[in-house]
């Protein structure tokens, strides 16, 4: 399965913010959409991607100053990103050998989604469902 078969069905919206927003304003944002990441940028350029994690360390070093510390100052620059035609299994071994939990789909330069790993998870579990219903179909018809 490609990464553009999961998008398909999850949808390509993206919530970004701009480096220039406060850690807590990006906070609100994940509680607001119930999301674990936000990429970040600048104009139509992806320049980022500010996680849950990202937000815990920056509270545990300066508790009390989210709202004036700038997305900028905390977000992860160098991005780990997929393509649409990038496979499933090829994208879950990247995910979890940089132990990151979401990835930018481009396409050239553009953004056009969003997976996670728990998308990633739900699509395995789609594919192995399919599986076990064509061989249970296939052994039936072959008794």
């Amino acid at each position: 399965m490609k990464i553009e078969e999961i998008l398909r069905e999850k949808g390509h919206d993206v919530v970004t913010i701009t480096e220039t927003r406060s850690v807590l304003a990006a906070a609100q944002a994940l509680v607001d959409h119930n999301i674990g990441g936000l990429l970040v940028t600048e104009g139509e350029l992806l320049t980022g991607i500010l996680t849950e994690r990202d937000i815990l360390r920056v509270t545990a070093r300066s508790p009390g100053e989210l709202d004036s510390i700038e997305v900028g100052a905390v977000m992860t620059r160098e991005l780990i990103t997929a393509t649409p035609q990038d496979e499933l299994i090829e994208m879950m071994d990247v995910m979890t050998q940089n132990r990151i939990r979401h990835l930018p789909v481009l396409e050239g330069d553009r953004l056009i989604g969003i997976i996670s790993i728990g998308d990633l998870v739900n699509a395995c579990r789609v594919v192995a469902e399919q599986e076990n219903s064509q061989l249970r179909q296939y052994i039936q018809g072959a008794g």
